[in-house]
């Protein structure tokens, strides 16, 4: 269980660094709302905090948490290659129908990081008695 968690860990750090290294960019399409740069930052910080809650409790609350993230990471950079979603209230439209190196790291960690916990879930526990 322990790899697991590491891998878990690790592919929801990827995808955190990327997000943060993209952030700028996606701010200059709405510098002055809430903007795609600070939504990165937000999923980059959420990615963060999951990994550290897996590493950290490694519990079935925690790979169930961490699946989320990456599913919601994961449906959303899909959503947004494939799909032109308009303006949402503050969310800007972030359509961007094209694969780049950065993009497709990110969607693979997110997909590993769902597969991984998810294994991780569906693993028998020990039961402490």
């Amino acid at each position: 269980m322990l790899v697991l968690r590491i891998l878990i860990a690790v592919a929801l750090i990827v995808s955190a660094v990327i997000h943060f290294q993209l952030a700028a960019g996606f701010q200059q399409a709405a510098p002055d709302g809430i903007g795609g740069g600070n939504l990165f930052r937000i999923q980059g910080t959420v990615d963060v905090l999951a990994a550290l809650y897996v590493l950290v409790r490694g519990t079935p609350r925690s790979y169930l948490l961490a699946a989320l993230v990456a599913l919601a990471s994961l449906a959303a950079v899909l959503a947004y290659r494939y799909i032109q979603i308009p303006t949402i209230g503050p969310i800007p439209s972030m359509y961007e129908p094209v694969w780049y190196t950065a993009k497709t790291i990110t969607a693979v960690a997110e997909g590993l990081a769902l597969i991984f916990a998810l294994t991780a879930y569906a693993l028998p526990r020990k039961s402490h008695r």
